[in-house]
């Protein structure tokens, strides 16, 4: 297991799927996931207003004069933290380790021609995750362009 995407296909649509280990409890990650000051710092668009709860909305911003929002379809913490975004379902689970735990992360999507962009985004967001996880200084590494050209070789493999 390493810490690079696999795509696959389930039930006609592209599943993305990221797993990342880390020494620390459940509890921990699952706070850098869902607490809305963690979560603005390592997720795409996310502005900080969220009702976390089943049925809670997550709203985002593009930057651009777009906003929309997602609902939360599954809480369960410190293990799970599903939910919809437009059209696309998103899927984190945790699962404790003997030295710690593992981060599942999944996003299922529609559009396989948009596979490389959607792995080299969510790469790159999880490794900040990581930074805040670990309590270090984020940085966002200018690494976008070699990921999309790797997941580009390693999808079309599959």
């Amino acid at each position: 297991m390493s810490n690079d995407g696999r795509l696959h296909e389930k039930e006609g649509r592209q599943v993305l799927v990221f797993e990342r280990k880390y020494p620390f409890s459940p509890e921990k990650v699952f706070r850098m996931i869902t607490d809305p000051d963690y979560f603005t710092q390592w997720y795409p668009f996310a502005t900080g207003e969220m009702d976390l709860s089943v049925g809670g909305k997550i709203k985002f911003d593009d930057g651009e004069g777009a906003t929309y929002e997602a609902v939360i379809t599954e809480l369960n913490p410190p293990y799970s933290f599903r939910f919809r975004e437009i059209d696309d379902l998103l899927d984190i689970s945790i699962h404790t380790t003997d030295q710690g735990c593992t981060l599942t992360f999944s996003h299922t999507f529609d559009d396989r021609a948009m596979a490389i962009y959607i792995a080299a985004g969510w790469h790159r967001c999880l490794d900040v995750l990581g930074q805040l996880i670990h309590g270090r200084t984020i940085e966002w590494e200018d690494n976008a362009l070699e990921l999309r050209e790797y997941y580009k070789k390693r999808f079309n493999k599959t």
